[in-house]
């Protein structure tokens, strides 16, 4: 999580032709540090996110949210494309080994159409 979030800031930072000082400077947080996070070897508290967003003009949930898709992509890529990771994405919500999406908030859930089959349990013989 640390290398998505590092790696996406660093991006953002470059797209936009800011140095490590500039946003470093504007930020308040030592240069050091700021490469840290940057690299993925330092985790950044929130509020020290959400100050180095403000010094690149871009919001937290636009970082967090190209993190997000970031880790996606690695899951996909160690899941294999037989077999699609659970999404990280509100919109794309899936519960592990369901193939439709749940039903919305509020709305009552499909009824189940196959009966459920318990195991029965195994009889003993007597000693």
């Amino acid at each position: 999580m640390r290398e998505a979030i590092g790696g996406s800031l660093r991006r953002a930072r470059t797209d936009r032709r800011r140095t490590l000082r500039e946003v470093s400077r504007r930020a308040r947080v030592s240069l050091g540090y700021l490469s840290e996070v940057e690299r993925g070897r330092k985790e950044a508290s929130s509020e020290l996110l959400a100050a180095i967003c403000e010094a690149l003009d871009l919001s937290l949930s636009d970082l967090l949210g190209d993190a997000a898709e970031v880790l996606a992509a690695a899951a996909f890529e160690v899941a294999g494309p037989s077999r699609r990771p659970v999404g990280l994405r509100h919109t794309d919500l899936r519960i592990a080994g369901v193939d439709e999406p749940a039903a919305p908030v509020g709305m009552p859930l499909a009824p189940v159409t196959a009966p459920i089959t318990l195991p029965q349990p195994v009889a003993r013989a007597a000693a």
